[in-house]
């Protein structure tokens, strides 16, 4: 290339550059392996606590902005969830040291199923009463869990340094509808390829002064359950495998995985030899990303969060719940309906409602980003994509406290896992009420700026 075309392209190249935002971002991360013995949560059926680590565990942060306009947070933590417990610890150790609000903290999961059980995390996960020394660790965990949390936030929000961000969309396909449903009802757990799935891969880049990767942030919508029942050791799975594989790619980098819609999505294959395989897949497509143009974006310019109450279908009588304790075919439910039955008769009283957490960020209106607490199944996400500009819509579930499942209208005639056999697992006697998806999709809606808006509001 002659030098005057060359000194052209440069100049050409430093005036992007230079039109490019410059924000503050920090990045950190966190040991938050158990000590062990201790019971694992995600699957109900293992007969022990673990007792050996494969691969540790990490939680990470990313602080985006500058104190004078209110910094964000998102923590990844390779986990099955938070409760809102959790997340009300955290978000008052943040506004304590550096004064943020509530709703620029989000703390998103990787609903991994062979990571450690969390006190108020899936509460009848096991369906018995734990031995007390079992669950003397669990509560010790979660302390220690709670604490990894806030330093690691800390850290991200002290290690800020000027940057940009910027950001793509890719895809993956390992993420299958497994909700395999017969003559319109629900019959089992499989892999229906044509069922409804999520398949995008978001990605954010959070890049130095000079251009390096200091952060990556990337969500897929797919359970983290590779690994199963039978596996009771610790392993962060495919997301775990996939955010280490971007790090190793791009040294000093820090990469956090989150998870999107994903609830009613399995890996396919799944067992131990294919975790690799997932995580390669998510992070090839991240080093694609990485290498192409991605779209150039400021700090957030907005944020709101909001609590809302998904009322359940109808009122349980004590009859009703005392001929369920006599249902020895299912456990979970003859151990649910006890535990609802004690609180009765303590006069706490059965909850009406599922109270999730909805929050949103915007980026100026170059994209607008929503966390959403519970298990969301594809449908939402699809849902939103289509009612709001997709091309600037990025969805994350797992995120703040994951209360139960959360299924769209077309399961709720199909019944099943998601709609009614997960709920006393979670501690809810009766399934949600229909018309939850209407009500959470208007409640989205109303958080994200109008002017993302693909159609107009329902009235």
């Amino acid at each position: 290339m002659k030098l005057p075309l060359l000194i052209a392209c440069l100049a050409v190249t430093l005036a992007l550059r230079a039109a490019e935002p410059t924000v503050l971002v920090g990045a950190a991360k966190i040991d938050i392996t158990p000590e062990l013995p201790i019971r694992l949560s995600g699957y109900q059926g293992r007969p022990a606590e673990a007792t050996r680590v494969v691969t540790p565990l990490t939680a990470r942060a990313l602080a985006i902005g500058a104190d004078a306009n209110q910094p964000v947070i998102i923590i990844a933590a390779e986990i099955i969830g938070v409760s809102d417990a959790i997340r009300a610890q955290v978000v008052r150790a943040l506004a304590a040291s550096h004064r943020i609000a509530p709703e620029r903290v989000a703390i998103c999961t990787t609903h991994v199923h062979t990571g450690p059980a969390l006190a108020g995390v899936i509460p009848y996960m096991f369906s018995r009463d734990l031995p007390p020394e079992e669950s003397v660790r669990i509560a010790r965990y979660t302390a220690t869990f709670t604490q990894k949390l806030i330093e690691v936030a800390q850290a991200a929000l002290q290690g800020r340094r000027p940057g940009r961000l910027a950001w793509g969309e890719g895809s993956a396909n390992f993420a299958v509808q497994r909700r395999s449903v017969i003559d319109g009802k629900w019959k089992t757990f499989g892999a229906v390829p044509a069922g409804p799935s999520d398949h995008a891969l978001p990605v954010l880049r959070a890049s130095d002064a000079r251009g390096g990767v200091r952060a990556v942030l990337a969500s897929y919508a797919c359970h983290c359950t590779t690994l199963e029942g039978a596996d009771n050791y610790v392993h962060h799975d495919w997301a775990g495998d996939a955010a280490r594989r971007i790090e190793a790619a791009h040294p000093g980098t820090i990469a956090l995985v989150t998870i999107g819609c994903g609830a009613d999505a399995n890996p396919q294959p799944r067992g131990a030899a294919h975790v690799a395989a997932h995580g390669e897949k998510i992070a090839a497509e991240v080093d694609r990303l990485l290498a192409s143009k991605l779209r150039p974006i400021g700090g957030v310019t907005g944020a709101k969060f909001l609590k809302v109450d998904l009322p359940l279908d109808r009122v349980v009588t004590r009859a009703e719940l005392a001929e369920r304790t006599a249902n020895k075919q299912r456990v979970q439910t003859s151990y649910a309906a006890t535990q609802y039955l004690r609180k009765l008769d303590s006069g706490e009283g059965l909850p009406a409602a599922v109270t999730l957490p909805v929050q949103a960020w915007n980026f100026g209106a170059d994209l607008a980003m929503v966390f959403l607490g519970g298990e969301v199944v594809s449908e939402y996400s699809l849902r939103l994509k289509r009612e709001l500009d997709g091309a600037r819509l990025w969805v994350n579930a797992y995120a703040n406290d994951v209360p139960s499942y959360i299924p769209s209208a077309r399961m709720f005639p199909e019944g099943g896992y998601e709609v009614d056999g997960s709920m006393d697992y979670y501690g809810f006697p009766v399934r949600l009420a229909v018309g939850t998806e209407d009500k959470l999709i208007g409640s989205i809606r109303g958080l994200v700026p109008a002017e993302f808006n693909a159609q107009p509001a329902k009235k």
